[in-house]
């Protein structure tokens, strides 16, 4: 049988749909690094251990495969009936056993790429709604889950870093940061800075702002509130010409 292929013929979203399974993949190698003893230590989250991220992981990509069927049916299918409900779906997920939960990572994976790949490339623009009530087209899927594989691949605490992040999903991941704060006003009296570019953002009309600057991978960790996971980052704080004891935390993300 000849294999099968994403019917979208758009190459810039047959990349992000390829930066998306590598994701998946990277994912996969660092949790099968983990034996199942393993898989009770504790992750870079606060009070999750790795069991929950990755039932965390696999159940997103089951959500996120009920929004792509939405836009390829048109009939209404959300993420989750409420937050609630998704975290309880997490806590459950949490106590399978280690092959259960090792397949639900695996089938789920499985089921949304393959949900892509049979989404008729008119149906991408399709319009669906987030978990946080944002209306989007389906190809906001692919960056969503993107997202979530590479950070959460870190937060398993087994190695992996920031660094380990491809650049462009590290510059979609701080501009989306970054944008969340300015949208919020979180942002006042900072900006970030990653040198070697001309990436900045923040408050940068602001008056005496402090200045968080670094590379790409320890600006877009910090940022993302996990600094541990930023691989000598090389991150560095400053107000004027006055180099900071500490960097700050960053403001909440989510």
């Amino acid at each position: 049988m000849p294999a099968r292929h994403d019917l979208t013929t758009d190459p810039g979203l047959q990349e992000q749909l390829l930066q998306a399974r590598r994701g998946t993949a990277f994912f996969a190698r660092k949790l099968n690094e983990l034996t199942d003893t393993e898989l009770d230590g504790g992750s870079l989250l606060p009070g999750w251990t790795r069991r929950h991220v990755v039932a965390h992981v696999g159940y997103n990509a089951r959500a996120i495969a009920r929004l792509v069927e939405w836009a390829g049916t048109g009939v209404e299918t959300p993420m989750y009936p409420s937050t609630e409900v998704r975290d309880h779906e997490i806590n459950f997920g949490a106590t399978l056993s280690p092959i259960a939960l090792r397949n639900l990572f695996d089938h789920s994976a499985v089921h949304l790429s393959a949900e892509w790949r049979d989404l008729p490339g008119r149906d991408w623009a399709n319009e669906v709604k987030t978990i946080q009530g944002r209306t989007v087209p389906a190809t906001e899927t692919v960056w969503m889950r993107t997202r979530e594989v590479w950070t959460h691949a870190v937060d398993l605490d087994n190695g992996a870093t920031f660094a380990d992040i491809p650049e462009p999903v590290l510059e979609r991941l701080l501009r989306d940061i970054t944008g969340a704060w300015q949208a919020r006003g979180t942002d006042a009296g900072l900006v970030i800075r990653v040198v070697g570019t001309n990436m900045e953002f923040g408050d940068k009309g602001g008056r005496d702002p402090v200045t968080v600057s670094g590379p790409l991978a320890g600006v877009a960790a910090w940022a993302a509130g996990r600094t541990a996971a930023a691989g000598g980052s090389g991150v560095t704080a400053s107000r004027g010409t006055e180099v900071l004891s500490r960097v700050p935390a960053a403001p909440k993300w989510i």
